[in-house]
């Protein structure tokens, strides 16, 4: 993994292959789970998705507050991750702005449609626009 992108997407994909496991009351830890998609220890990868599990609630919240008659739990797994990787990154780390929603919707143009993308987009750029971002 050579770079932040490629990071990104073993992120997403460690994601949905913890909520499969957690649907299917699989119990395996996050480390496993991290190992086994990235094999070559990543600080970046590990912090990133334990913050996540950490703190699923409140991205779940955040990105609900900004979607329109519509809840993240209603996306698919793929989708939902992407969503959460997003705001994690948008709100809880020092990460650009205009980097972590770039690399969020080039995410979703890459595993998504259309229409998850601009959704994506505009809950991204309301948080941006309405949350104390406190890094910018």
């Amino acid at each position: 993994m050579k770079t932040r992108s490629e990071a990104r997407e073993a992120i997403i994909k460690i994601l949905y292959k913890i909520a499969i496991l957690n649907d299917a009351k699989v119990e395996d830890e996050i480390d496993n789970v991290i190992q086994e998609v990235c094999p070559i220890s990543n600080d970046f990868v590990t912090n990133t998705v334990h913050e996540i599990v950490n703190n699923k609630d409140a991205l779940d919240q955040l990105a609900n507050n900004y979607m329109i008659d519509w809840e993240i739990k209603r996306l698919n797994k793929v989708d939902q991750a992407i969503f959460r990787l997003g705001i994690y990154e948008l709100v809880y780390t020092d990460t650009p702005s205009v980097v972590a929603i770039n690399e969020a919707i080039e995410l979703s143009k890459k595993y998504s449609d259309t229409a998850i993308t601009k959704m994506l987009n505009g809950v991204l750029d309301q948080i941006y626009h309405n949350e104390d971002i406190s890094h910018e």
